[in-house]
């Protein structure tokens, strides 16, 4: 069997494809017929460079149509080698050429190029955006919180639009304005009534500038109450009054019971210092006793007065058992003083 009447068909089939794949004769015959000057050899070009023919006559196409007749072949293939979108530049120029916008490709290549959607800056140019702010709380000087939402109309401006700031920064400025109206009310209640008064205080701010857009207007869209942070720091403020209070309160009664313990420790020092000197009082009396400094008769008489102290203290607490007979401690006295020191004294005992 002969094989070579069927692998000869089919490698001219697959050179045919090639042939037509590096050589696109009906893209060609399109970009012709669309008025679009391109060489067959410029299209060749352009597969070996790894560029689409087709997205290159496409758009070339439609830039001829819409009357750009300034955008050629080399200025859409530098865009899609350094990475911009083609098409969007091309629709770009084409929406704002309609819109009379002032642009031109190299505007659009840079906006492209700096990573925005030229596309949907064209298109926020004619149709406005709406951008609707979180809710931003903020406490006027009466101490209550208020919560307000705003929607903020914006255009984008071409010629700001490399270099200038993006919503985020729209967001934040129209934040920190709205902060700063409801802070510098006098009561909530006038933020409440006059909301305006926050509109007209953000766009005489021009807090567009620098930014990439245009603020065409503030509205107000929602005003609620929050809490009464006045009354909860006054709160917390009298919490802290009394618990500092109650600290030096706790720190006066342990100094208290401090001083407390310190006086009786003194009075237990003092009440051992009277038993240590009510000790020495017999060892004086018995010195006196022995240097002859003191005689019988006396020490009778100190016994004696101590005895009739002791009953009156007795009688004076209803103690009846500390009243003891003056008579009998008397004479028990003295019989034991003659018993003890007759020898030393050279003394007699009375006789009963």
């Amino acid at each position: 069997m002969d094989f070579t009447m069927y692998v000869f068909p089919g490698i001219l089939f697959i050179a045919i494809l090639l042939f037509f794949y590096f050589v696109p004769v009906f893209l060609w015959l399109s970009a012709l017929i669309s008025g679009v000057r391109i060489s067959l050899l410029q299209l060749v070009l352009m597969r070996i460079r790894n560029v689409p023919p087709k997205t290159i006559v496409d758009c070339m196409i439609t830039a001829t149509k819409a009357g750009l007749s300034d955008i050629t072949r080399n200025d859409l293939e530098s865009l899609y080698m350094s990475g911009g979108h083609v098409k969007n530049v091309v629709r770009a120029m084409v929406s704002a050429t309609k819109a009379k916008i002032p642009m031109t490709y190299e505007q659009a290549a840079a906006i492209d190029l700096a990573g925005r959607d030229v596309l949907d800056a064209v298109k926020t140019s004619v149709n406005p955006k709406v951008i609707d702010t979180p809710a931003v709380e903020a406490v006027a000087k009466d101490g209550i919180q208020v919560i307000v939402k705003a929607r903020i109309t914006v255009r984008s401006d071409i010629n700001k639009l490399v270099g200038g700031a993006g919503e985020e920064t729209v967001l934040a400025r129209v934040g920190e304005c709205i902060v700063t109206s409801i802070g510098s009310a006098d009561t909530h209640e006038e933020v409440m009534e006059n909301p305006d008064n926050i509109s007209k205080l953000v766009m005489d701010k021009g807090l567009d500038k620098g930014t990439a857009f245009e603020i065409l207007s503030v509205d107000i869209a929602d005003v609620d109450l929050g809490k009464n942070v006045g009354a909860g720091l006054q709160i917390e403020r009298a919490n802290a009054d009394k618990n500092i209070a109650q600290a030096k309160a706790e720190e006066r009664r342990a100094m208290a019971i401090a001083q407390e313990q310190e006086m009786k420790a003194n009075k237990i020092k003092a009440e051992a210092e009277v038993v240590l000197a009510e000790a020495k009082v017999p060892l004086a009396l018995a010195k006196a006793l022995e240097d002859g400094n003191m005689g019988f008769v006396d020490y009778y008489k100190l016994k004696n007065l101590q005895a009739d102290t002791t009953m009156r203290e007795g009688f004076a607490n209803g103690d009846n058992s500390k009243v003891t007979p003056v008579v009998d401690v008397q004479k028990n006295d003295v019989e034991d003083f003659f018993e003890n020191n007759h020898d030393r004294h050279n003394v007699h005992k009375p006789k009963r």
